[in-house]
């Protein structure tokens, strides 16, 4: 199979329907490719080139995170249950959804898990960095990048190609939330003429044969964090034990399930959108 007939079965699927990491924290953050507009620029744009895969495989590859705000903080936390593994906030989500509530179908809504796709590519302002990661949402709306991303491989095909794909320009803007915040949006992604991957081919095979995945990358948090999370409070990294713990002097309740009245919840306005502030932790 193609690469490009990967991406299309792949397309026409969503259209329907804490690890050991192998690097250090300061080099996680050179293979973390984000969208961030410079503060006091509204708009702006960045050329990337998305790698191929070896196997000729989709390169959007998918995983399932949750999106929680904690101590102030919109985090996205990866859902263990994508390997079989107990979820904390996924329990959350279940047992306000059988109460039968319209009220704890709202507040269900942030710990829903969310589907997002990670994409390798070569920051051309930063090749030196070598490989990154590019991690964006599903949009069941067909509005996300993906879908701006899919026309692109349907008019031009492998645009991935190691020898004659195409280098991608995505423009960025900003926009404004319900509440008044400011966060970047794309608003279009646009491809360039075909050109190698890399002048030197050495060196676009050595980007190509590069063994870091996305899991040496983004954090999974261990079961005993997710629980915390789960249970409105703020965990700590605790240097004695070894091991998280409740911050109690700053909890901050996201949300204690109840059969009373519950407060406004709180969730993420951007549910469709792109976050400005993604890191990946």
């Amino acid at each position: 199979m193609s690469t490009f007939d990967s991406v299309l079965a792949q397309y026409n699927k969503n259209a329907t329907s804490g690890n050991q990491n192998r690097v250090s924290q300061e080099d996680r953050l050179k293979k973390y490719f984000t969208t961030l507009l410079p503060k006091g620029a509204r708009s702006g744009e960045k050329r990337i080139r998305i790698i191929p895969t070896t196997d000729g495989s989709s390169p959007f590859k998918e995983a399932y995170f949750h999106e929680v705000q904690v101590d102030g903080n919109w985090l996205k936390l990866y859902d263990p249950k994508q390997e079989g593994k107990r979820s904390p906030l996924n329990e959350v989500y279940d047992a306000l959804m059988m109460t039968g509530l319209e009220s704890d179908k709202v507040l269900a809504r942030q710990y829903r898990a969310r589907k997002f796709y990670i994409v390798k590519v070569i920051d051309r302002e930063n090749e030196q960095d070598g490989p990154k990661f590019w991690r964006f949402k599903h949009n069941s709306k067909q509005e996300g990048i993906l879908d701006k991303i899919f026309p692109l491989f349907k008019n031009k095909g492998d645009i991935t190609d190691i020898n004659s794909g195409r280098d991608l320009i995505v423009t960025l803007g900003l926009s404004k939330a319900g509440n008044g915040r400011e966060y970047t949006t794309i608003s279009s992604i646009m491809y360039e003429d075909a050109s190698p991957l890399n002048s030197d081919e050495t060196i676009s095979q050595s980007w190509v044969n590069d063994e870091l995945t996305w899991n040496d990358v983004y954090s999974k948090k261990p079961e005993d964090y997710l629980e915390m999370i789960a249970k409105g409070e703020v965990p700590r990294w605790d240097s004695e034990t070894k091991k998280f713990v409740s911050n109690s002097q700053e909890e901050t309740q996201i949300m204690a399930p109840s059969t009373s009245t519950p407060s406004e919840p709180v969730y993420d306005a951007q549910s469709e959108a792109e976050s400005d502030d993604d890191l990946p932790f």
